[in-house]
């Protein structure tokens, strides 16, 4: 079973897709005119602006949902595997990803926020299958991106995220594997039923806690030896590019591992991030568009290279080669994962550092199976948005919970392949989808930095900028026009 599962994933993540998450980022990168660099003080901005609604959330509960899918498990033990399989290289790859792939996740998140529309319940639904049925047009297509994510979020990818955190806190606190998977399964329970706003009402608080927490400790373990960070950036660079001689033979695994953990960790190009950024309440889907840019950089630029810099300032790490016999053996015994992040930093915090890794690892990833949920919640909605849909909703519950408690308990490789199978299918149908329908993102570009230049109210009108099917947006959008002074909107008045 395990060596079909393998066979599946070399296939999905064959160096076509690689290349095309690269490619993707370096295209929309110069499509956009760097806007993930012109852009970076609206991010900024943009974050503290604005309000939710009864259909919508506000653009900082949107970035903390977005964030809660993208900083998982990923950021601590995926960058760890992507160390020992690529070498220190990888980490310079995917940096690489991570700033082209703020440009994707522009242009996917705006896509989503222009064909957003309004569940049975009156709250904004939105994300790829949206976008590619209302804009090209192939509702076939849409269900095959939307059955792909139900598949993926739903069932392949909430089992890495458990099996991790089941891991460290074995490591840590020596906590059977079966009590985790009780806990995370009547926690999760718990929130999920609550539906979208309880969600974002836990991710806008645990996600901005634990990453500063996280960041704090990984900036303390860099103090404490700043002597090394320059020989450890030079040891990333000559690895990337095959020029320390230790890592010349895997400077292909250097790319392969950074692109395939640096799309798992941050979303980019995935599909994941969009439907997040459909459910905000915005003036314009431009605005969406740039809060979610700036969240590949903190969870790549930011959280990703905190655990890089942990795990090679100390040393706590194995490489291998392709034929899997070790390069580097700091560790022998210890299975690439969390385990090297925990040991990272026990080493220079004695008695705190695995329990504090165990506990971030446990909210990054617990926070990242609530992200999932609602993914597979919005697509269940999507292809039953005509019919009732409650069973459904129930049976996708169950399916979630019974995925997170046998992920807790199986092997940590085979939680991990199936996790790279759903992230490489959902991005092969997305960024594929993106690259086709780019032109309504573009446009709303041009058109929110003409408005913003100019300092009249905010309004989007897509019918003036010849984008057909955005219903929800006809007439001035959502909310009506927004004053970008106050802040306030004018939707009230017009009523």
């Amino acid at each position: 079973m395990q060596a079909a599962l393998d066979a599946l994933n070399s296939w999905i993540w064959s160096p076509p897709l690689i290349w095309l998450c690269l490619g993707a980022g370096l295209y929309f990168s110069i499509r956009t005119r760097f806007m993930q660099v012109r852009g970076i003080g609206e991010m900024l901005r943009l974050l503290f602006d604005g309000r939710r609604s009864e259909a919508g959330v506000s653009p900082f509960q949107a970035l903390a949902m977005s964030l809660s899918g993208r900083v998982g498990v990923g950021n601590i033990a995926g960058v760890a595997t992507a160390i020992a399989f690529g070498g220190p290289g990888a980490v310079f790859w995917m940096w690489m990803v991570a700033f082209l792939g703020a440009s994707t996740a522009y242009v996917e998140s705006t896509l989503a926020q222009i064909y957003k529309e309004k569940d049975a319940r009156g709250q904004y639904r939105g994300g790829p299958a949206y976008y590619i049925e209302k804009a090209m047009g192939q509702r076939w297509y849409a269900w095959l991106f939307a059955g792909s994510t139900v598949l993926a979020t739903g069932f392949l990818l909430p089992g890495v995220q458990a099996n991790a955190i089941a891991v460290s806190m074995h490591n840590a606190l020596g906590v059977p594997h079966l009590v985790t998977a009780g806990v995370l399964v009547v926690a999760l329970g718990f929130i999920i039923i609550g539906g979208v706003r309880r969600i974002a009402s836990f991710a806008q608080v645990v996600v901005p806690f634990m990453a500063l927490g996280y960041l704090l400790v990984a900036i303390l373990i860099v103090a404490l030896n700043v002597e090394m960070v320059p020989a450890v950036f030079g040891l990333i660079f000559r690895s990337a590019f095959g020029m320390e001689a230790a890592f010349g033979a895997i400077i292909g695994m250097a790319v392969e591992w950074g692109v395939k953990r640096g799309i798992y960790s941050n979303e980019a190009g995935q599909g994941t991030g969009p439907h997040a950024a459909a459910a905000a309440e915005n003036a314009h889907p431009a605005q969406q568009g740039f809060v979610q840019a700036f969240s590949i950089y903190v969870d790549t630029l930011l959280v990703c290279t905190a655990t890089a810099f942990m795990v090679l300032i100390t040393g706590r790490y194995n490489v291998y080669g392709t034929d899997n016999t070790p390069i580097i053996e700091h560790l022998p015994g210890v299975e690439e994962g969390p385990g090297y992040a925990q040991s990272a930093v026990e080493t220079v915090l004695p008695g705190f550092g695995q329990v504090f890794v165990a506990l971030a690892l446990l909210f990054f990833a617990f926070s990242t199976i609530v992200a999932y949920y609602y993914m597979a919640e919005t697509n269940v909605v999507y292809m039953t948005r005509h019919v009732r849909n409650r069973r459904l909703i129930g049976a996708l519950q169950l399916l979630i919970l019974v995925a997170v408690g046998y992920g807790t308990i199986r092997t940590a490789s085979a939680a991990w392949t199936l996790g790279d199978i759903g992230v490489g299918l959902m991005a092969w149908f997305n960024i594929i989808a993106i690259l086709i329908l780019q032109k309504p993102a573009l446009l709303a570009l041009r058109d929110y930095e003409r408005q913003r230049a100019s300092g009249v109210p905010l309004r989007f009108d897509p019918e003036a900028l010849g984008i057909r099917n955005a219903h929800l947006w006809s007439g001035g959008g959502p909310r009506g026009r927004l004053d970008p002074a106050t802040g306030e909107s004018d939707a009230r008045s017009r009523k």
